[in-house]
C-alpha cells in the first residue's frame, strides 16, 4: 500500500522514517538541554561563572563588534541581555535539532556537533576573568551526559530496516518516556544549579543582614519644587527598581562583604588591601548624584538620579600616595570589567565615592553590591565600576580599559543634554494650554537654561525647577499655547559654563550622543 504525494508514490515505510525526523530532532534538543542543565549544576560547585550558557554569552558580549553592541542597546535598551539569552536559546535549539536529525547509531555525526558546541563552551569558560582549568569541568561533564542521552534516544527512536507497513516496533512510548525523563533531569539540574549558585555564596542573606552606615555628613534636603511632580515626567529621585542598568555582566556577581576586598597598587607610595571592615570604619558621606550611560541616545532614559552613601575616593588616594606621573585609576570589577578614570577628576574636590547604599537601602546586586564607584560628571563607562575589587594607579599611555579597547574615548566627560518627558510621544493633546516638561543634565557643571521651540520657530525659555546641585539633573516646564495640527517640539539646554547643547545629531560612539530631543505631536 502506498501514499500518493504529487506524482511521487511514498511507501508507508518511507512515511514512517520521515516522521521519525521529528523524534531525532527532539532527541537533539533534549540532549542539548542536558548539557546545559548538568553544566549549570556542576558550575555551582566549581564557580558560577563557569556555567557553559553564561560563559558563552559573556564571551559573545566581549567579542562582539562595537556596531552590534550599540545596535543591541539601541534596539533593546536595558533588555539587551534577555534578548541575547533568547537569541542564544533559539540558536542552540536549531543546532541541537540538526544534531539529532543527523545522528545515527553507527555514524555519530550529531554527537560530533554537540562536541563542537561543547568546545565552544569550554573555550568561553576558560576565557572568563580569574578562570582556571576547573572552569572547563562543567561543560565537559554536561557534554558527556548530553552525548549519552543523545545516543540512547536515537537508539530508541531508530526505525528497524526491516520494518513493514504495519510494523509497530517503533517504541514511541519508550522514547517519549526517556526523553521526558531526560528533559526533567536537565530542567531540575539547571534550576538546582542556579539556586545553589546563589545560595552557596550566601550573598542574599549577607545583603539582607547589611546595616546601612550611620551618616553625619548627610545630603542636603531636597527643596520643595525640585521635583516638578508632573504626571508622566521623570521623578527627581529614580527608584532602585527603575534605575537603568547597562553593564557587561550576564550573570550578576554576588559578592558578600566577607569576601570583598579592594587592592590598591601600581604607581603609589604604599600599596593597600582594604577589607569591607576597613572601609566601613571610615567616615561615610551621603550625596545625591545623577549617573548617565554613554550609550544613552538623544532623548533616551539611560540616566538616573539617586541618593548614595559611601566613602570619599580622594581620601583613599591620599592614603596610598598617588605618584605624580599617574594620571589614570584603572578600576576592575569582580567579573573582569575595567574602567579608566582620570586621577585629576578624583582629586578635584567633587563627591566621588565608593558607594555601599542607594536610596536608603543596600546596593542592589544589579547595581554593584557590596561596593561600587560613583563619580559625578563622567559617563559610567569610565567611572562607575560596579563590584569593584581592584585599583591600579597607572597612565593613559600605558593601559587601556574595557571600552577604550573597543573604540570608545579614553576620557568621558558627560555632555550637556536635555529631554522632553511630557507630552508623551503617543499623546493627542487638545488645542490650548499644553504643559511641556522634561529633564536636563550637565553633571558637575550644572544647568543654567533650558529652551523649547515649536516648528523651528523662536526659542522660548522654560521655567527651571530649583537646582539641587551641579551634580544632579534639573527638571523644567514650559506652557505651550498649542494650535490644532501637527507640530514638532525641540529642546536644548545650556550649562552654567555657557555651553549650549550641540545640535548636530551623532551616535553615542565614541564619547556620547549629541543632538536636540525632538517630539512630533498632533494637536486636536
Amino acid at each position: 500500500m502506498s501514499t500518493t504525494i504529487g506524482d511521487r508514490q511514498e511507501t508507508p515505510h518511507a512515511h514512517r522514517r520521515r516522521g521519525h525526523w521529528f523524534y531525532r530532532a527532539l532527541a537533539g534538543v533534549v540532549a542539548a538541554g542536558v548539557v546545559l542543565g548538568v553544566g549549570e549544576l556542576i558550575a555551582a560547585l566549581v564557580d558560577p561563572n563557569s556555567s557553559p550558557f553564561y560563559a558563552v554569552g559573556s564571551t559573545t558580549v566581549d567579542r562582539s563588534p562595537e556596531w552590534l553592541r550599540e545596535f543591541a542597546i539601541d534596539t533593546f535598551g536595558t533588555n539587551d541581555k534577555p534578548a541575547l539569552f533568547i537569541g542564544m536559546a533559539i540558536l542552540i535549539v536549531l543546532i541541537a535539532a540538526v544534531a539529532g536529525i543527523v545522528e545515527q547509531p553507527r555514524a555519530p555525526y550529531g554527537s560530533a556537533i554537540l562536541a563542537v558546541l561543547g568546545g565552544v563552551g569550554v573555550y568561553s569558560a576558560i576565557q572568563r576573568p580569574e578562570a582556571t582549568w576547573s572552569f572547563a569541568v562543567p561543560t565537559l561533564v554536561g557534554l558527556v551526559a548530553g552525548i549519552v542521552v543523545l545516543r540512547v534516544l536515537i537508539s530508541t527512536a531508530q526505525v528497524p530496516e526491516d520494518a513493514g507497513a504495519t510494523d509497530s516496533r517503533m517504541p514511541r512510548r519508550s522514547f517519549l518516556l526517556f526523553a521526558a525523563a531526560a528533559a526533567a533531569v536537565a530542567a531540575a539540574a539547571g534550576a538546582t544549579g542556579r539556586y545553589l549558585g546563589r545560595q552557596i555564596a550566601g550573598a542574599v542573606e549577607n545583603r539582607r543582614d547589611f546595616v546601612i552606615p550611620a551618616v553625619t555628613d548627610r545630603a542636603r534636603p531636597i527643596a520643595p519644587g525640585t521635583d516638578i511632580a508632573v504626571p508622566g515626567a521623570t521623578p527627581f529621585i529614580t527608584s532602585n527598581e527603575d534605575f537603568y542598568r547597562i553593564d557587561t555582566a550576564l550573570r550578576v556577581p554576588r559578592l558578600t562583604t566577607d569576601e570583598w576586598q579592594l587592592r590598591i597598587h601600581g604607581m603609589v607610595d604604599r600599596e593597600l588591601t582594604l577589607t569591607f571592615e576597613d572601609l566601613i570604619a571610615r567616615t561615610p558621606v551621603e550625596r545625591v548624584i545623577t549617573l548617565t550611560c554613554v550609550s544613552n541616545p538623544v532623548g533616551g532614559d539611560l540616566a538616573g538620579n539617586a541618593t548614595w552613601i559611601g566613602y570619599p575616593i580622594a581620601d583613599l588616594l591620599a592614603e596610598v600616595g598617588v605618584q605624580p606621573d599617574a594620571d589614570m585609576l584603572l578600576s576592575k570589577s569582580s567579573d573582569g570589567f575595567t574602567a579608566g578614570t582620570p586621577v585629576q577628576v578624583l582629586q578635584d574636590g567633587r563627591d566621588a565615592i565608593l558607594a555601599v547604599a542607594m536610596n536608603g537601602r543596600p546596593l542592589p546586586f544589579e547595581h554593584g553590591y557590596p561596593v561600587r564607584q560613583v563619580v559625578p560628571g563622567l559617563y559610567g563607562y569610565v567611572s562607575a565600576t560596579k563590584w569593584v575589587v581592584d585599583w591600579e594607579l597607572t597612565r593613559f599611555d600605558k593601559a587601556q580599559a574595557y571600552w577604550t579597547q573597543r573604540g570608545w574615548s579614553a576620557q568621558g566627560p558627560i555632555k550637556t543634554a536635555s529631554r522632553i518627558d511630557v507630552p508623551a510621544p503617543s499623546a493627542l493633546p487638545e488645542a490650548g494650554r499644553v504643559l511641556v516638561a522634561g529633564t536636563a543634565w550637565a553633571q558637575h557643571r550644572g544647568i543654567g537654561k533650558v529652551e523649547v521651540r515649536v516648528d523651528n520657530g523662536d526659542w522660548h525659555t522654560a521655567t527651571l525647577a530649583p537646582e539641587y546641585s551641579i551634580d544632579t539633573w534639573r527638571q523644567w516646564t514650559w506652557d505651550w499655547d498649542a494650535t490644532p495640527g501637527r507640530h514638532t517640539l525641540q529642546v536644548r539646554a545650556t550649562d552654567l559654563d555657557g555651553n549650549v547643547q550641540v545640535e548636530e545629531l551623532t551616535s553615542p560612539v565614541p564619547d556620547g550622543a549629541t543632538g536636540w530631543d525632538t517630539r512630533t505631536l498632533t494637536v486636536s
